[in-house]
């Protein structure tokens, strides 16, 4: 958690935009976020939490750093937003009841790949029947990965390890190809719907 709040704490956060994803947009404009409650999981700055709470979404946030759960709250205060925003670790915490919906963009490739399983797992287990999952799965290749290294965070999500650990006998995969989508630090996003079964 240290090093999270720390990055927070010193503004060091060269993925947050300053802005919402530009593909929570398209996602939204496109009727792909079933309305009901929604689930932010590493929330960050909050900017995604506080555009899911203007459309009217019910949203619980959630972050382990203190000052990103702090940046959220006050964020939604100056806009006039309603969302819950709680301080969690992602890996232990349950939810009093199912969601329709998780938007995942940042907290998966923060996460030690060794935590995955466990992650992929929860987030399952959070969504109601054909409940819907936006992934925006980090690309961040590094070339010791030919040497087997990983390096993060970001850790990169390689498509073929998302297919293995959001298998498709837990979820409705699109077909290909994803759109792409840009970022300022040079990496890029693939954003994914998946479906639960």
């Amino acid at each position: 958690m240290q090093f999270w709040q720390s990055r927070f704490v010193s503004g060091e956060t060269p993925w947050d935009r300053g802005a919402v994803n530009p593909h929570l947009h398209a996602w939204l404009a496109a009727g792909d976020v079933p309305k009901g409650r929604v689930c932010v999981p590493g929330c960050g700055s909050g900017w995604e939490v506080a555009e899911l709470a203007r459309h009217g979404f019910e949203v619980t946030a959630l972050d382990y750093a203190p000052a990103a759960v702090e940046r959220t709250r006050a964020l939604l205060a100056r806009e006039g937003l309603d969302a819950r925003v709680d301080m969690a670790d992602v890996l232990a915490w349950t939810p009093e009841a199912p969601f329709d919906a998780i938007y995942e963009q940042t907290c998966l490739c923060a996460l030690h790949p060794d935590s995955w399983g466990e992650y992929a797992s929860r987030l399952h287990r959070w969504l109601g029947a054909d409940g819907v999952l936006l992934c925006l799965f980090m690309q961040a290749p590094r070339p010791s990965a030919a040497e087997g290294w990983i390096e993060g965070p970001p850790y990169h999500c390689d498509i073929a390890g998302m297919r293995a650990l959001f298998p498709g006998t837990r979820w409705r995969w699109p077909k290909p190809p994803y759109p792409i989508v840009l970022h300022e630090m040079g990496a890029t996003e693939l954003a994914v719907r998946l479906v639960r079964i």
